[in-house]
């Protein structure tokens, strides 16, 4: 019988209050962000009052390499935004097509696959999901097979890189896991699920990617700033190699993103800083702070210490069980929930095993890939979902065409398969690779 302490229950109250604020969003209209505020100040106030925690504490609970870098990204994103230079990407690949429906997919989802492996999923979804759809309307098709494979194709090429997918940032910031050793352990497994993806799509929809395509694409559309968007990328250059040796020159993530947006704007003197910094999703770094805090306050409660010994017995004794029924019920809960507060309350508790000394390296992969992946079994299993669903219904309602709008239906029959899939391809991994995902030092 495990005993549990006043301060305890009180935490675990209010944890669960949170959450089930936050994870019903959808229903209430109340943004997250606002019940993650309030659990944040209500875990302080008993923490005080209990004697476990205090605002200094809180501060201490709050990882700001992943807060810093979140935002520095954001900024980075809209000086590229504003260049023009995606929208001439996007048309460049759909004349590239020839007129394939498939190809276009395929060219389409490796664009949007790789660009969430520096850029979180949602902001790649922002800025494919309008292109997706004037090029669709230009060729006379359905935008809705490409659409749906924007939003799983970010989600599960997020998955490959510490910068790709906030739970990836708050992953590694946790388990101390580097740019290179994220990479090269998830690389395989996210090729695999995005080819797996990539397959499911073009049988799911062989109906509507087997119509004739009205005309293709001949239009060139210019930059609008030419300049600053080749200026960008020999900046993101500089980034991908200063995030593979991040590790060796002793900085952290967001300092290399600080140092080459620094870099950004004095070689663009153009830039303002006033306009691109106004675009930093403020409610989004809020809701990260404040759950922080709370995860904090409740771990200092010592409830999660009694949760780590509860299953350190099968982490111990079945490690690859365990990870094998990690990777599919954080693949179902971020499916039905977001997955980020999932990834908050799981990662003390795998820090606590690893701080024990128990080589908990294949569990940290297991989550990264179950909350990354299971983000597709649902409309609301990931924001970057959110966002694609909420565009095609204002596609739909524009146009008349209510068969145009993504429902709950719809992405179950198309994109919940899509999920199971890479679920399958992540559990074939796990098993076979089980060697190859262990880490001795971790």
């Amino acid at each position: 019988m495990i005993d549990l302490t006043d301060s305890m229950v009180v935490a675990g109250v209010i944890l669960c209050l949170t959450f089930v604020g936050i994870f019903s969003e959808h229903f209430h209209g109340i943004e997250r962000a606002k019940f993650a505020m309030a659990g944040a100040g209500a875990i302080i106030v008993a923490g005080q009052y209990f004697g476990f925690y205090s605002p200094e504490l809180a501060l201490e609970a709050i990882d700001w390499n992943v807060v810093f870098l979140l935002a520095i990204m954001m900024v980075i994103v809209s000086i590229m935004i504003s260049t023009g230079g995606f929208e001439h990407l996007a048309q460049y690949l759909a004349r590239l097509s020839g007129g394939s429906q498939f190809r276009l997919m395929v060219l389409l989802g490796t664009a949007v696959t790789v660009i969430s492996l520096l850029l979180d999923n949602v902001t790649t979804v922002i800025i494919f999901g309008p292109l997706i759809i004037m090029i669709c309307q230009k060729m006379g098709v359905s935008p809705i097979p490409y659409l749906l494979a924007a939003a799983l194709l970010s989600d599960t090429g997020g998955v490959a890189t510490l910068v790709g997918d906030p739970p990836n940032l708050m992953i590694g910031s946790a388990a101390g896991i580097d740019f290179n050793t994220f990479f090269v352990h998830m690389g395989p497994p996210v090729l695999f699920a995005w080819l797996g993806i990539l397959v499911g799509m073009r049988f799911l929809f062989a109906k509507e990617l087997g119509e004739n395509v009205v005309h293709t694409f001949d239009e060139v559309v210019e930059y609008k700033n030419k300049s600053l968007w080749h200026k960008s990328l020999f900046v993101m250059a500089i980034m991908v190699v200063l995030f593979i040796i991040h590790h060796q020159i002793g900085w952290e993530p967001w300092l290399v993103a600080a140092a080459c947006l620094t870099l950004l704007v004095f070689i663009s003197r153009q830039v303002e800083m006033e306009r691109v910094t106004a675009h930093i999703e403020t409610p989004l770094l809020i809701f990260f702070i404040s759950l922080f805090i709370v995860i904090g306050g409740v771990e200092k409660s010592g409830l999660l210490e009694v949760v780590g010994e509860t299953f350190k017995p099968i982490i111990v004794e079945h490690p690859l069980m365990a990870a094998l029924l990690l990777l599919w019920v954080a693949a179902i809960l971020s499916a039905l929930i977001d997955n980020i507060p999932f990834t908050a309350a799981m990662i003390p508790v795998l820090a606590g095993l690893q701080n024990e000394g128990v080589n908990v390296s294949v569990m940290w992969w297991a989550l990264a890939m179950g909350v990354g992946m299971g983000g597709n079994g649902s409309h609301i299993g990931s924001t970057a979902n959110v966002y694609i669903v909420t565009i095609s219904e204002r596609l739909a309602r524009e146009t008349g065409k209510p068969e145009l709008a993504i429902t709950p239906g719809m992405w179950f029959k198309k994109g919940t398969p899509a999920m199971l899939i890479t679920l399958v391809l992540c559990t074939l991994f796990l098993w076979l690779g089980y060697d190859y995902l262990y880490i001795s030092d971790l």
